[in-house]
């Protein structure tokens, strides 16, 4: 069998459907099962040993993006017969892409569940999660879940997500864990969406606290443009934070593995660590943690989802955001439970 996933971006989201992968080849252990991803988003796909093959595409014409372009894409699609193509993402784009592959079967969301409606009727078979849509604030399963579920259109049934990525520790992230003093606390600042960020003074008054409670360093997190913020951070913490070094996706899941525990808001570092088991505290608004929250049993989310009258835009509309109302003592709160869980399954 030769399958086809079709994911481009973004980071989380691509996290959110590695199960799907790992899911396929415990069913069909000699598979082919090839990925096909936006050249921005392939080194996390790098960590994922069940894959054959990496396919990357330059889906937005940014000549520094690296790939194929899509025609060149559909081309060597093509090439290959899939038996299945499988969209996981609902777009236009990227259903268009599955039913140009020449995949004898191609399965993706119903229109309810797609993220663009029309992208559905590009699909062979339609798998129909049974919820109220894909954004609905009354769909309470993960993502994850409803990913897997596609799979039921193979008679592949249901079961809990593994995600079997696989994290080498360079020597940089072994030279800040160790400065860090071996047992340490991973903070991210940054997210994509401005109102996913908890504000990087109340991150620093975090650090001071997990020094002082838990003789616990905090090692702060920062991607693209992030920089200031982390910096902020670490100048504020006095001695309680230091500053990661520049990371590649791989060095983000070696600290996560590492890590006693996790802070950050809806981004992709978060769903890395939660896929490689890191004890997770997530700080919410925009966004549900029903859907997109850290899976573990123990894990935490303070949310103001509830709240929110921002969902799902990249931008607050109001003149002050949901996490302007989650203070630093319920998140030390969250934190101080999180870690106490972790020692009692020790125990």
């Amino acid at each position: 069998m030769k399958f086809l996933l079709v994911r481009l971006g973004a980071l989380g989201d691509i996290v959110h459907a590695i199960p799907v992968a790992v899911a396929l080849r415990r069913a069909y252990p000699d598979a082919r099962i090839d990925w096909l991803v936006s050249g921005k988003h392939r080194a996390v796909l790098d960590l994922v040993p069940v894959l054959t093959n990496r396919l990357v595409v330059n889906d937005r014409g940014d000549a520094g993006g690296g790939g194929m372009t899509l025609r060149v894409a559909v081309r060597e699609l093509r090439r290959t017969k899939y038996d299945v193509a499988i969209d996981m993402q609902g777009l236009l784009k990227s259903a268009a892409i599955a039913r140009l592959s020449g995949a004898r079967r191609v399965i993706g969301f119903t229109a309810k569940y797609a993220r663009e409606p029309f992208a559905a009727r590009f699909y062979t078979d339609a798998y129909d999660p049974g919820g109220g849509g894909i954004y609905a604030s009354s769909e309470k399963r993960h993502v994850v879940e409803i990913n897997l579920g596609l799979l039921t259109l193979l008679g592949i049934a249901p079961a809990l997500p593994s995600f079997g990525i696989d994290a080498p520790r360079s020597a940089a992230v072994a030279e800040i864990i160790t400065r860090a003093g071996g047992a340490f606390a991973l903070l991210n600042t940054g997210a994509a969406w401005p109102n996913k960020r908890w504000p990087p003074g109340r991150l620093a008054e975090l650090a001071r606290e997990l020094q002082r409670r838990h003789n616990l360093r905090s090692i702060v997190l920062w991607g693209p443009d992030e920089r200031a913020l982390a910096d902020q951070v670490v100048s504020e913490s006095g001695d309680a934070a230091i500053l990661a070094p520049l990371t590649s996706i791989a060095d983000v899941a070696a600290l996560a593995t590492a890590a006693s525990v996790m802070v950050s808001g809806d981004t992709g570092p978060t769903h890395i660590a939660s896929a490689v088991g890191t004890p997770l505290v997530g700080i919410y608004g925009p966004t549900r943690p029903e859907r997109n929250g850290p899976l573990g049993a123990d894990d935490i989310a303070v949310s103001r989802a509830s709240v929110c009258q921002c969902h799902h835009l990249r931008q607050c509309r109001l003149p002050r955001m949901c996490l302007l109302d989650i203070e630093v003592a319920e998140v030390l709160d969250a934190v101080q439970r999180r870690l106490a869980a972790t020692e009692r399954r020790r125990g």
